[in-house]
């Protein structure tokens, strides 16, 4: 009896292991209802606040958006203010790469501010999300940590990438990874876009 207890409590020490393991490797951030925009269908982006039907349409045909910034230009060029357009963003935005984001689209970030301006580039590289969970918890706490995580991504190895990661990519589906897996190796961005998608190709680098 005694064994059997011990062996059970060594199984689920190991669950829990794996388990952390794999939320520490996931390569972009798990969502805390925060769509990516360039993945859900126009009427889920007509639905997000300030936008009507036209400019959820017009939204749809520019896709996809390489930033938040590029998004931010066409929402204010559809008349919206910058305060309707931040809105928008507790909703849908274009995750940043933490790697290489601009001061200006962190700060499009709700709840960044100036302060994760500088946090986002001191820590990089950003090579994973635990990594993330411990530099930037130490200034705003797990649950904050969380919600600024959901609007990000690190770049992950196209070619090397494990399922768990590659099922973290906004709009992948089971069809899609067997699919992206099927064109390994990838020797160009070109060629991985063909594969991926344009708007899926951007959370990845070919090494």
């Amino acid at each position: 009896m005694k064994v059997s207890m011990k062996l059970a409590r060594m199984f689920c020490t190991a669950a829990i292991v794996a388990a952390s393991a794999a939320a520490a490797s996931a390569q972009v951030g798990k969502s805390q209802g925060v769509s990516d925009v360039n993945t859900i269908t126009e009427a889920e982006v007509a639905a997000l606040p300030g936008l009507t039907s036209a400019i959820a349409k017009a939204l749809v045909a520019k896709r996809p958006f390489n930033s938040i910034t590029d998004l931010n230009a066409f929402l204010l060029a559809q008349g919206l203010t910058q305060e309707q357009a931040s809105a928008v963003y507790a909703k849908a935005v274009v995750h940043l790469n933490l790697n290489t984001a601009t001061n200006e689209e962190i700060l499009l970030v709700p709840g960044a501010g100036r302060r994760m301006a500088r946090e986002f580039p001191e820590y990089r590289p950003w090579k994973t999300y635990a990594q993330f969970d411990r530099e930037i918890g130490k200034y705003v706490g797990p649950e904050a940590t969380a919600k600024l995580a959901q609007y990000t991504f690190i770049p992950m190895n196209a070619n090397t990438a494990a399922d768990a990661d590659l099922l973290t990519v906004p709009g992948a589906s089971q069809a899609w990874l067997d699919k992206v897996k099927k064109g390994r190796p990838y020797k160009t961005a070109a060629d991985l876009e063909k594969v991926a998608g344009k708007a899926q190709a951007r959370f990845f680098v070919i090494e």
